[in-house]
């Protein structure tokens, strides 16, 4: 009897470890725990392809605590029907804050500069033959400062004049005429041939486009044409202050033939039509 159970214990035994290792071979199945596979991404809701996006605020170019940050709209005004109503490209737009008496600087303005250092470093100043964007503009903006009271687009340059070869850093920036629009989106504003421009610094001196003397766009070429190097791009940015308080959004910023459309979750670069 003895030897008999010992049989049926050692098969036993040997029915379990067969068990055992049938079921560590065995491959795995899903089971109602396993998690679901990861679903496929979602269409872009902004009609474009994801783009790595060196876009952001230009720390060392930001004075006080304004407001530069990518927001949905803004729809309207209020009564205002048709694609003035609506940011140009998309559903978003930069959103800009600058107020004009919060900082103990002198003057007191917040200066706002939300742009590029990564992608345009490098690039040939006289190589930009187009260059504007939309502005949403309030009558509010307008009792601030004028109708003149507009945010500017900014290119950080090394002029490399040969007038002044020693002279590696100038702001390269765009003043904008009124918006023919108000509590609506503008057109398109072009740089090339509305508004003023004007170089910082010894560059602006020794070229004579400064912010009192300002240049068109073309006057301004010839300036940087001064028979040296080729001046190159450092950044290209928006921007505001440091003047009147503002508060409005910018669309559509154009470089050449790129459409960078501000939207809520990043930049993305359109290409032109």
């Amino acid at each position: 009897m003895n030897a008999r159970l010992r049989t049926r214990r050692r098969l036993m035994l040997g029915i379990t470890a067969l068990t055992v290792i049938a079921a560590t071979a065995a491959p795995a199945s899903a089971s109602a725990d396993a998690p679901a596979p990861a679903a496929p991404a979602s269409a872009d809701p902004y009609g474009t392809a994801p783009v790595q996006d060196h876009w952001g605020v230009i720390a060392r170019n930001t004075i006080g605590s304004p407001v530069a940050a990518l927001r949905k709209g803004p729809f309207g005004s209020f009564g205002v029907t048709g694609p003035s109503a609506r940011p140009p490209f998309g559903q978003g737009s930069l959103g800009i804050e600058v107020a004009d008496r919060s900082t103990s600087l002198t003057p007191p303005s917040e200066k706002a500069s939300f742009g590029n250092e990564v992608d345009f470093y490098g690039d040939p100043v006289l190589g930009i033959t187009d260059v504007g964007f939309h502005v949403f503009q309030t009558g509010e903006n307008i009792t601030y400062g004028g109708p003149g009271n507009m945010p500017n687009i900014t290119f950080e340059i090394n002029p490399n004049l040969t007038a002044a070869p020693a002279t590696t850093y100038s702001s390269m920036v765009w003043l904008p005429d009124p918006s023919p629009t108000v509590n609506s989106w503008s057109p398109y504003l072009d740089a090339t041939t509305t508004g003023k421009w004007f170089l910082t610094g010894n560059a602006g001196t020794v070229t004579g486009c400064n912010l009192t003397t300002t240049c068109t766009f073309q006057q301004l070429r010839t300036a940087l044409s001064d028979g040296g190097a080729e001046p190159t791009v450092y950044t290209a940015a928006v921007g505001k202050g440091r003047d009147f308080m503002w508060i409005g959004a910018v669309d559509g910023l154009r470089i050449n033939g790129t459409v960078y459309d501000f939207e809520p979750d990043k930049v993305r670069p359109r290409p032109v039509g």
